[in-house]
């Protein structure tokens, strides 16, 4: 059976009937979380009386964060205070009924607070527990806060894309969380590896998911060059080429598809060239090579420009705007986005980035206000006067 032959609103999703207590914040944590939600597992987000802190980032409306919102679409709300005696008993009960839980405090913080692995295992064998950090819960650095642009120049990410631009010899800053989502991702990853392994011991597991690890994993080139370096190449493989009205990106990854290019762009000569012939000497002769293509670009706009290298085989495509991305057809088509509301009222959210034949996968239809599960998830585990205790504390 092939993806589309179902209908999607009949599916049930591949984590349907799985409880997640997600006691993390900011961005690696909660887009884990946030994966899981949307295949079909109950994710329960643990929050103190202040709420965690995404909740105020812009941007806002009616005191709603949408930054919120996408990272925990989805998911139940539940205020609980992890310094009271009430509060941790809540956690206990909540964690003997949970399939999973993830946290992101910085190691030691769980095991003080008795909430560790090795404490919540014994009330809940089955219990797959993740904790994500910077550096991982043990060694030298465990201990250091960190935070997404720390990891990034930590692993060497930025320097490594800085010997990317020519004429540059200061580091990017930083606004676009690489390390979060990517390190999300592999949490979301671990734990779903960790319940086939359960399917199989009818045990759960620690998951020890590192930032700094998932980080080097973008730099694959590098990690190998800085092991066996190797000249770059005068001018960079990849990059923008300049049009009439902006700018586009080709990718000569191929022997085709540079035979392919030199087509399109009139130089079919230069295939047997012997600055190009081969891609040892293309590497050597980059910047003449993208001379040449540049030429032909400039006198074209970016439509004409994609429209030739479509047409040519070429991998390519214009610089967008996130605004321009979104509105691409071919988004559209797959349904890529949802709409979603939170008290503010309702915006879009990126769905998860595959589909599946038999299973539901989609973003919730709402991300809960602060508190909102708290008295229902708690009544749950027989604690229907926690939240009266919790306020007397």
């Amino acid at each position: 059976m092939t993806i589309g032959e179902n209908d999607e609103g009949n599916l049930t999703g591949a984590f349907a009937g799985l409880r997640v207590l997600d006691f993390s914040t900011t961005i690696a944590g909660p887009h884990c979380t946030r994966m899981l939600a949307d295949m079909g597992a109950e994710v329960i987000k643990i929050e103190s009386g202040e709420g965690e802190t995404m909740r105020t980032r812009p941007p806002v409306r009616s005191g709603c964060s949408s930054t919120f919102g996408q990272l925990n679409v989805g998911k139940r709300s539940v205020v609980l205070d992890l310094k009271s005696p009430a509060g941790l008993e809540a956690v206990r009960r909540l964690a003997a009924t949970a399939d999973i839980l993830v946290e992101n405090f910085r190691p030691g913080v769980m095991p003080r607070l008795k909430l560790d692995y090795a404490a919540l295992a014994g009330l809940n064998p089955r219990l797959i527990y993740c904790s994500i950090s910077g550096y991982g819960q043990t060694g030298p650095s465990a201990e250091l806060p960190a935070y997404a642009p720390v990891i990034h120049a930590a692993s060497g990410y930025d320097m490594a894309h800085l010997a990317y631009q020519p004429g540059r010899d200061r580091p990017d800053y930083c606004g676009i969380y690489h390390a979060d989502v990517v390190t999300g991702a592999y949490a979301f990853g671990a734990i779903a590896s960790a319940l086939y392994q359960r399917e199989r011991t009818g045990r759960g597991q620690h998951i020890d998911c590192s930032m700094l690890e998932s980080m080097l994993t973008l730099t694959l080139n590098e990690i190998q060059l800085s092991q066996f370096p190797v000249p770059l190449p005068p001018r960079p493989t990849f990059g923008p080429v300049e049009s009439r009205d902006g700018f586009v990106m080709i990718a000569i990854a191929s022997e085709k598809t540079f035979q392919n290019l030199m087509k399109v762009i009139g130089r079919p000569e230069w295939v047997e060239d012997v600055r190009f012939a081969k891609y040892a000497d293309r590497r050597a002769n980059w910047g003449a090579l993208m001379d040449g293509v540049e030429a032909w670009s400039r006198e074209l706009t970016n439509a004409e420009c994609l429209a030739a290298l479509s047409a040519g085989g070429v991998p390519s495509s214009a610089y967008r705007t996130v605004a321009e991305a979104l509105d691409d057809p071919q988004l559209a088509h797959r349904d890529a986005l949802a709409e979603v509301e939170d008290d503010g009222g309702t915006f879009k959210v990126v769905n998860l980035p595959f589909r599946m034949s038999e299973a539901k996968v989609a973003a919730g239809r709402r991300a809960a206000s602060l508190g909102e599960h708290t008295d229902a998830v708690l009544k749950e585990v027989g604690l229907a006067s926690m939240r009266v205790e919790q306020s007397r504390e």
